[in-house]
């Protein structure tokens, strides 16, 4: 995953810190928009997945939108020069403030997720003169087969419109001027590994999407969210995800309607396995029943592992060096130096002999890592390295 000739440059920064492969992100990209180009599709980067500004800016110069769940990423995606026609902002808790930005801005969509929500934008865009363009985020009940928490689009999740509640939001666009219904948003979840869950998604969107043409709306714009999971287990043997069978998958099953605008909100399959956490071996730690490594990243540094008992592949890079063999592999303990049991990166990890002041890679952590980081314990932010400072 990291040439060995560039280890020892590594070395050199202070631990620990984020690594970006910045060649790996272009070609990720690449790879992306030519799999939407074949069938004319969009995509909107979701700045939720990292928000760092020299990937950012790599990301718009490739032609992405920006997908934005907050305020702050909204005016974090026009810093860094996304067209506001490219831009939009979904969240089931949207602040006035946080509208307000978005509506001065004139943004391509808000992607309303519940009819309070949506009597709110239509009151304030209405006290500022201002019309806003709105996409209903419906909930269609489709089991993405994901960890529980990064589900979205089940009857029980927080997220959407349910089908119960469409005529009221009818009601809602046809009374409020202010309002412009521009089409309808999906996204049932993260992480997804089984790509026939597109399929299924895409048959229940026409059964539902069906519903509103029945009702003489004018639905130019379909947005089926992101989702696309990658691989934590064997990074290299995928470093770039699966966008052909994603947008096969939707070609297949969508009925879109005549001229309609397909987009996409992929965020961790664009860039999780160009990062890598970078941390050095504090200390070797021979317990009764365990062997303890001892790191000094912990769970401030990348979360994933303490929350969704995550795993990524864990490399001792500094090992390759020593030219360490198969046979001289222990297991170990990682763990972390957060005051919390749950600071865990692996409880049985096979890897070479280790020593203190080793360098070890927490592998494909570009998406939810340093975006998510903390000062728990009063810890300093995990800084950002690039390829091509080596």
């Amino acid at each position: 995953m990291l040439s060995k000739a560039n280890i020892p440059t590594l070395g050199m920064w202070e631990t620990p810190f984020y690594f970006y492969d910045l060649d790996l992100l272009d070609r990720t990209l690449s790879a992306c928009k030519q799999a939407l180009d074949r069938y004319g599709y969009s995509a909107h980067f979701a700045l939720k997945a990292n928000a760092e500004s020299r990937i950012l800016d790599r990301i718009r110069e490739a032609g992405f939108g920006a997908d934005c769940v907050s305020g702050n990423e909204v005016a974090l995606a026009l810093r860094h020069q996304f067209e506001p026609q490219k831009i939009v902002f979904a969240g089931v808790g949207k602040s006035d403030r946080e509208i307000r930005i978005a509506l001065d801005a004139g943004i391509f969509s808000f992607n309303c997720e519940s009819i309070p929500e949506m009597e709110v934008i239509a009151a304030l865009a209405a006290s500022m003169g201002t019309t806003a363009r709105i996409a209903l985020r419906i909930n269609p009940d489709v089991d993405a087969h994901t960890h529980h928490y990064i589900s979205t689009g089940k009857k029980e999740n927080k997220f959407g419109i349910s089908p119960w509640m469409f005529e009221d939001a009818l009601t809602i666009i046809r009374n409020n001027p202010s309002l412009v219904l521009i089409g309808l948003h999906f996204h049932i979840g993260s992480q997804i590994t089984d790509l026939s869950v597109f399929g299924t998604l895409c048959k229940r969107v026409n059964e539902l999407q069906q519903w509103f043409v029945d009702r003489g709306m004018q639905l130019p714009h379909l947005n089926l969210g992101g989702g696309l999971g990658i691989n934590y287990q064997n990074p290299e043997l995928a470093p770039i995800p699966d966008f052909t069978t994603w947008f096969e998958q939707v070609h297949q099953h969508l009925q879109p309607l005549p001229g309609q605008q397909i987009h996409f909100e992929p965020g961790r399959s664009i860039v999780a396995q160009c990062g890598h956490l970078i941390t050095r071996v504090l200390y070797i730690k021979e317990g009764l029943e365990s062997r303890f490594m001892i790191l000094d990243a912990g769970m401030n540094d990348l979360i994933r592992p303490a929350l969704y008992q995550a795993r990524h592949r864990i490399e001792n890079i500094s090992a390759q060096l020593r030219n360490a063999t198969q046979d001289e592999c222990l297991s170990y303990e990682v763990v972390g130096p957060v005051c919390e049991s749950s600071d865990l990166w692996e409880n049985s990890a096979l890897l070479p002999k280790t020593l203190r002041g080793d360098l070890i890679a927490i592998h494909s952590a570009g998406a939810y890592g340093q975006v998510m980081g903390m000062r728990y314990n009063q810890r300093d932010l995990a800084p950002a390295h690039y390829s091509d400072e080596l």
